[in-house]
């Protein structure tokens, strides 16, 4: 069992950047990545996100990836004939200048702001920054699973705890099945007695009556629906897929049949397990909207 909630952070350097990568997961119902990363390694989000599938099946994940590169990571170069053009063009401008009289004094800065001198190349790209992120992608992923796993034991223990407690209440609701119906059984047939008095009545037909409301009042369907969606719940606690959807699903059917048998017990001991069950079943929904 995993939790969906789960985190990871790894470093890599070497002689040209510092590079820095982060994993947090949240609960969602669904799997959904969300990216933060220089522009530069746009294209490595798909890649990652079918890394990233291989450990989170559901969960909101921000993904953050930072680089500080430590050298210069853009080559300038110098485009000759552009140079000589403008030199040329000053030159013939100088002497137009000396012919009215006029000084001309030209430096450097003024050549090299001008258009098309230089020019300057960025040397990041993917390839550039692999190594780092094979590395950091490998650990956060491994962290990332790992605080997942420990969150999830955790879950199962506490998930194993209170459907332990349900079927603890079930085998008192149980017990008192026979009793529930003999109860109703005696009440409609008393409250038979005190509106016919000594008027006679046919008795098979009154008995049919009470089988009747006794098949409307009786507990037993539940339980036994009720047993099977525990031992169904037990089942998935212990299996290695993503279980959390199938057991919000049992949790729906559970409270169905744990209200039906509230709605219909009048045995205090009865309405006792129910509240019990209730509210173990309501800390599993709480805990099940954090697994996978």
């Amino acid at each position: 069992m995993k939790s969906m909630t789960g985190y990871g952070y790894a470093e890599y350097q070497n002689n040209y950047y510092l590079m820095t990568m982060e994993i947090k997961s949240y609960n969602n119902r669904y799997l959904e990545l969300s990216y933060f990363s220089p522009q530069y390694l746009s294209s490595y989000e798909a890649p990652l996100t079918e890394l990233v599938k291989q450990h989170a099946q559901r969960g909101h994940l921000d993904i953050s990836i930072k680089v500080k590169n430590i050298k210069s990571n853009v080559d300038v170069s110098v485009d000759s004939q552009v140079v000589q053009a403008y030199l040329k063009a000053i030159k013939t401008v100088q002497a137009l200048a000396q012919e009215e009289n006029i000084n001309v004094s030209i430096n450097m800065s003024d050549i090299l702001s001008q258009e098309g001198v230089l020019s300057s190349v960025r040397t990041d790209n993917i390839d550039f920054y692999k190594e780092g992120l094979d590395y950091c992608t490998k650990l956060v992923l491994d962290q990332l699973s790992a605080s997942k796993k420990r969150e999830g034991d955790a879950t199962l223990k506490d998930l194993t705890s209170q459907i332990d407690k349900i079927s603890t209440s079930l085998e008192v609701v149980k017990k008192n099945v026979d009793k529930l119906e003999t109860l109703v059984k005696e009440n409609l047939i008393s409250r038979i007695n005190e509106m016919l008095g000594s008027q006679g009545y046919d008795e098979s037909r009154i008995l049919t009556e009470v089988a009747v409301m006794l098949n409307r009042f009786t507990i037993n369907e539940e339980t036994v629906r009720l047993s099977a969606h525990i031992a169904e719940f037990r089942k998935l606690l212990q299996s290695t897929e993503p279980v959390g959807k199938r057991m919000d699903f049992l949790c729906q059917e559970m409270n169905r049949e744990i209200n039906t048998i509230g709605s219909k017990s009048q045995i205090v001991d009865v309405n006792f397990e129910v509240v019990n069950m209730k509210d173990c079943l309501e800390n599993i929904r709480e805990q099940i909207r954090n697994i996978e």
